[in-house]
Formats: structure tokens, C-alpha cells, sequence
């Protein structure tokens, strides 16, 4: 099999293979959770775990040191095993905003063998009945502020901000360490996930899948080497720790024994504040805060000298702005990826400063993964420089959507080939390209916001005939959820009266943010949505001629 050593790609098998060296993993049939493997990869490090901090709260000012950390995570899954009787395989739902307790709960359970299903706290109460009926939880972790939301379970909700949830992650003298058996195979998190049909969907990733994410980008120098000379990294999340990237984050970071900022809730003027007070070295961010980082004279008022990297994903990231951010901040490179929570947020990235340069790539295959260019139409797979659907093979790629064979079967093929969705092609020299997605989803900030779910809403109202739902380009956001609305015969809805309906029924990144009154949906023979002619009126200024 001759594989291209500039391109990576096969063209006997027309398949594009990593240029990253391979990573070693661990053995898959030797049990061992994801947090006994990261565990294991601080305490072979070098870092000072009494005094270097592992989590701090700029809004309160607490912090917790990797030695506070690890007590308290042996002291928690201790107290869940002994008073609620959790074992392998039984699932926690979790509801909770950023806070210091939210990692330490994430490991205490994942050490059990327990299966986490983190959720957003603003979902509606629909999208958190339909989360539940997914994973079915058998016991919950909410604040007092969240709790409400929640039903029943059979272990009942713990409340993180109770003095109850504090003895229980309070270490106590000769505590022994549960002897707990997890296997590699085991799911480690369900986190959600929208599709094309409109519901969230539930991906099971394994302990395997992220043991074999953090080994790749600890392998290969995508992570500051802990064991080198000077100051641990410090990074800002302003990523919630319910979304993939910043699920992740948490996780990796007590692998290199990096100090993380967490934002309770984003201020650009605050995460200004933040990089100047914990001299922060890393971010990741969304295309829309570049801009927002090129476009602010506010900038100017702080010391940000110590940023080194922006890690930049959810969205393609156009050049202009890329080369615009570089004028402004030389010392700052932008390190580009792509991925997806179905890959557990792995995919490509670039490594080095060579390879940042590639300003318009979402950088090179990660190690061990495997990717396809394939034409949707006729499933054939393409060569270089080609354009078509990405398909992607590897140890990160997901077990499957949970409660969801059919959604399942169309995502996975069974030799192993995760269908994206998206649209891109590859260079000869192995960068990927994202041009657009085949999926209709749109990104507003680092959220996906499935159409079809919205359109349904603004069907059930008794005052619309028809509706479709479509992005709409918007600088802050990146893209804005925007309604094209049949009215009834005889009605006379407002732009603004749809707009506050919805919103009482979504999530706040899901609201409609722009309306247009049109006289018939544009739809295919076979009554699909044209989408695309739509975005096109709306792009040209045209909706008020529809």
C-alpha cells in the first residue's frame, strides 16, 4: 500500500492517513479508567502538585491545588461507592454550572466506572426530559439553582452547593481507595449532541476513546511538556464544561498539571481582566471572539502580553481575520483544529509554527486517524484536492448515540467510518479544508442549533402556515438562527411575537433572532426545504421581495 508522504493519502484505497507519528496507547483489554490514566501520567510528571493550582474561580476567588484535587477525588468516589451504592455502568446526569466542584464530581465518578451525562443548565425543560430519556440516570448532580428542572431518579439529586455534596469530597483520615474494575471498552460520557433530524442526540464516548485523545496530543507536543523547565501553562475556559472542548479541557489539563481560569459566565471586558490578573497563556476561542479580539480598542487597556496560543475551533476561521489578529498581536500564534463531540473534539489541529501559518486550514489529520473524501451523491471516495463529504476513522471516534440505533446506523458504518457531515477537501500537502456542511446546522457562538427543531415550534403555532429556519451571517455570533414565517390566512403575527414565543421555549442560544414573512416555502419535488434558496435571498436583501 503506497501512501503519499506529503499528502498522506492511498490512492489504492483512497484513503488519507496521518502524518502525525503513531501514539502508543495502553493495552485495550487492561482495565483502566480515564481517570486512573491521568491520574497515573501526573504522579510520573515532575509538577508540584502541593503548589501548583489546578482550578481557580475568578469571580470568588477560589482556587484548588492538584493536591487538594486528588484528595478529593478519592475522598468523593469513596463516599458515593459506600452511601449510594454506584457501580459500573450506571449513569449520573449533571447539571451544574462552572465551578470548582464540577471536574473533581467528573473524575470521582469516572474512577467508579460511572457514566457521566453532562447537560446544559439553561435547556429548556423538554430538552432536559429528552436527555433524560436518552441516558436514564439513576442518580443526578444539580445546584440549588437547577435542581427544579429535574424529575425523579431512582438515587435521588445531590446538590453540589449543599454542605452535604462538601462532607462527601471532604478526605478523611485512613480512607481507603475504592477497588473499582473499569474496562477500557466502558462508556465514560454521554454529551449531547444535534443532528440533522432536529433532537439532540446522546454520544457514548469510552474511556478508551479519551485515553487515546489525551495520549495523542500529549504524544505528538500538542500540549506543553510538564516536565520542561518554567512556570505551568494557564489557560482561560470560557468553554462550558458540558460542551466537548471544554469537557475535555478539564481532563486533559490535570494530565500536564496546567492551571485552568474558569469563567462562570462570559464578559469580553472580564476575560480581558482574567489574561492580564493569571497571566494567561492559552485560550480557546470561536471565530467570533477573534473578531471581537481584532475589533476591540479595549485590548489596548491590558497587559495580555502573556497569551501565547489561541486554540481556535467550532467554525472555520476566515484568513482575513486570521492575518488581521497577527498584525495586532504578533506574539500570538492561532492553533486551528477541527472535531467533533461524536470524536470526542479530535480530528485535525495544527502543530508547530510551520504548520500555524496555514491560516485558512483546519490544520493535518491527528495521529492515528484515518479520513475520507466522499462524494454524497454517489458514495464514491475522492482524491486530492477534491471536495466532498469527510468521513473519519480512529480511536476517538464514539460507540454510538445512545438509545438511537437508527441515527446510529447512519452515522457508523460498521467498518468502523464516522460520517461528518461536512463538507471539505485535502491539499497535497495533508491540510484539511472545511468549506461548508452538509449538515444544516447553525453555529451560533461554539453552540449547534438544529433548524428542524425550530421549524417544528413555529409549525405548532395555530398562526403559521409553513416556516424554515436558516443561518444567518452575523459577525459577533458567526451565525444567527433566522425564521422565514408563512402567516394563516387572516393573521397578523409580528416578527416580534414569534421571537418571544420561541425563546420561551429554547434554550437562549436557540432563540430566532431575525424574521422574514414570505407568501410559500421554497421546497423540492419531494418537499424538502430549499434552504440554500433561501440563504441566498437572505444574503442579498431580497427577503422582503419573497
Amino acid at each position: 500500500m503506497a501512501i503519499d508522504p506529503r499528502s498522506g493519502f492511498c490512492q489504492q484505497t483512497k484513503t488519507f492517513h496521518s502524518l502525525r507519528p503513531p501514539t502508543p496507547f495502553p493495552p485495550p483489554h487492561q482495565p483502566l479508567s480515564i481517570t486512573q490514566f491521568v491520574l497515573s501520567l501526573l504522579h510520573s510528571s515532575t509538577i508540584p502538585t502541593t503548589t501548583t493550582t489546578y482550578l481557580t474561580i475568578p469571580s470568588t476567588a477560589q482556587s484548588l491545588t492538584y493536591s487538594q484535587g486528588i484528595d478529593q477525588i478519592y475522598s468523593l468516589s469513596s463516599s458515593l461507592k459506600n452511601h449510594y451504592s454506584l457501580n459500573n455502568n450506571d449513569v449520573a446526569f449533571i447539571l451544574c454550572p462552572p465551578s470548582l466542584h464540577v471536574p473533581i464530581l467528573y473524575f470521582s465518578l469516572l474512577y467508579l466506572g460511572v457514566t457521566i451525562s453532562p447537560a446544559n443548565p439553561l435547556s429548556s425543560d423538554s430538552e432536559l426530559a429528552h436527555q433524560i430519556q436518552l441516558c436514564k440516570p439513576k442518580i443526578a448532580f444539580a445546584t440549588s439553582q437547577t435542581a427544579h428542572k429535574l424529575p425523579s431518579l431512582p438515587l435521588g439529586t445531590i446538590l453540589i452547593d449543599s454542605p452535604e455534596f462538601t462532607s462527601l469530597t471532604h478526605p478523611k483520615p485512613q480512607t481507603t481507595h475504592p477497588q473499582v474494575e473499569v474496562s477500557q471498552s466502558d462508556v465514560a460520557a454521554i454529551l449531547y449532541s444535534s443532528g440533522t433530524t432536529g433532537r439532540v442526540k446522546g454520544v457514548a464516548l469510552t474511556h478508551r476513546n479519551l485515553i487515546t485523545l489525551i495520549s495523542g496530543f500529549r504524544h505528538n507536543k500538542a500540549v506543553p511538556d510538564p516536565n520542561q523547565p518554567g512556570p505551568p501553562p494557564v489557560s482561560l475556559l470560557i468553554l462550558p464544561l458540558f460542551h466537548v472542548f471544554g469537557f475535555f479541557k478539564s481532563i486533559n489539563a490535570f494530565s500536564i498539571g496546567e492551571t485552568l481560569v474558569l469563567m462562570e459566565k462570559f464578559d469580553f471586558v472580564d476575560m480581558l481582566k482574567c489574561v492580564e490578573k493569571y497571566r494567561i497563556t492559552h485560550m480557546p476561542v470561536s471565530p467570533p471572539l477573534i473578531v471581537a479580539f481584532v475589533k476591540a480598542d479595549l485590548t489596548k487597556k491590558y497587559d495580555l502580553s502573556s497569551l501565547k496560543t489561541l486554540g481556535c475551533g467550532g467554525a472555520p476561521l476566515g484568513k482575513e481575520v486570521a492575518d488581521a489578529l497577527k498584525e495586532k498581536f504578533p506574539h500570538v500564534e492561532i492553533v486551528q483544529g477541527y472535531g467533533l463531540t461524536e470524536t470526542g473534539g479530535g480530528g485535525t489541529r495544527t502543530i508547530g509554527p510551520e504548520e500555524r501559518r496555514q491560516l485558512a486550514s483546519a490544520g493535518r489529520l491527528s495521529e492515528n486517524m484515518e479520513a475520507k473524501i466522499v462524494n454524497p451523491e454517489t458514495g464514491e471516495a475522492l482524491g486530492l484536492g477534491q471536495r466532498g463529504e469527510l468521513w473519519l476513522r480512529g480511536p476517538t471516534v464514539m460507540k454510538g448515540y445512545v438509545g438511537d440505533e437508527k441515527a446510529t446506523a447512519e452515522t457508523l458504518l460498521p467498518d468502523g467510518w464516522l460520517k461528518t457531515g461536512d463538507l471539505c477537501y485535502f491539499d497535497s500537502e495533508g491540510f484539511v479544508y472545511i468549506s461548508d456542511r452538509l449538515k444544516e446546522l447553525i453555529k451560533y457562538k461554539a453552540y449547534q442549533v438544529p433548524p428542524a427543531e425550530l421549524e417544528k415550534l413555529l409549525q405548532s403555532d395555530p398562526e403559521i402556515a409553513d416556516a424554515a429556519v436558516i443561518p444567518y451571517p452575523d459577525e459577533e455570533a458567526g451565525q444567527i438562527p433566522m425564521a422565514y414565517v408563512v402567516r394563516k390566512p387572516g393573521s397578523s403575527i409580528t416578527e416580534a411575537q414569534i421571537m418571544d414565543s420561541i425563546a420561551k421555549q429554547v434554550a437562549p442560544y436557540k432563540k430566532i433572532r431575525r424574521v422574514a414573512f414570505i407568501s410559500a416555502i421554497p421546497k423540492s419535488p419531494a418537499g424538502k426545504i430549499l434552504r440554500r434558496e433561501l440563504v441566498d435571498h437572505a444574503l442579498s436583501g431580497a427577503s422582503s421581495k419573497l
